[in-house]
């Protein structure tokens, strides 16, 4: 079963063996998806992680522009491109600085396993979900997502656009506390 209920694009993909998992610190993680261009949204997104004690953070794709990656750089953040980002937005988050480990981001975070995706391809969620890791963390559907299947607990920030509640995610892995965060309407 797809853990993420929606259909994408079918690939097929090769598993050479255990996947790296990357150690990072550890701490309260900010987590953004489908910015779609919403440079001062995203903005707003960010100050409301932060205020919330957000050490670090993932955006799940769909940015949508170079000024969505402008307002990640400089932080310590990585981002993962989506179904609406062209190939060369990733050449311009790495020339700022801003980490790409586009199409999963596979972590590390005080022992427990984070892996992540934007959603859209059906190969990459079934092969983090085959993973097993402690949280599978995805964007695509505008809906934020907080359940528990076979293990793994399964989250969606929901979106910074197109959504009717703009929402954004803190996790913090060490108390496996994973919080929901308003963004006021423009």
């Amino acid at each position: 079963m797809d853990p993420c209920h929606h259909g994408g694009v079918n690939e097929a993909m090769e598993n050479d063996g255990d996947p790296a998992w990357t150690p990072v610190q550890p701490g309260p993680i900010g987590i953004l998806s489908d910015s779609h261009g919403r440079a001062e949204r995203t903005e707003r997104g960010i100050r409301i992680l932060e205020q919330a004690g957000a050490t670090s953070f993932l955006h799940l794709g769909d940015l949508g522009s170079q000024t969505v990656v402008d307002q990640l750089a400089g932080r310590p953040v990585r981002i993962v491109l989506g179904n609406v980002d062209p190939p060369d937005l990733a050449d311009y988050a790495s020339y700022l600085g801003v980490v790409v480990d586009s199409p999963t981001i596979r972590l590390l975070v005080g022992g427990r396993r984070l892996g992540a995706t934007h959603g859209h391809l059906d190969a990459e969620v079934r092969q983090l979900s085959l993973d097993r890791p402690d949280y599978l963390v995805h964007g695509h559907t505008h809906r934020v997502r907080d359940d528990r299947i076979d293990g793994m607990r399964i989250l969606n920030p929901g979106a910074i656009d197109r959504a009717t509640r703009l929402t954004v995610g803190l996790l913090d892995p060490a108390r496996d506390r994973f919080e929901i965060l308003e963004i006021p309407f423009d």
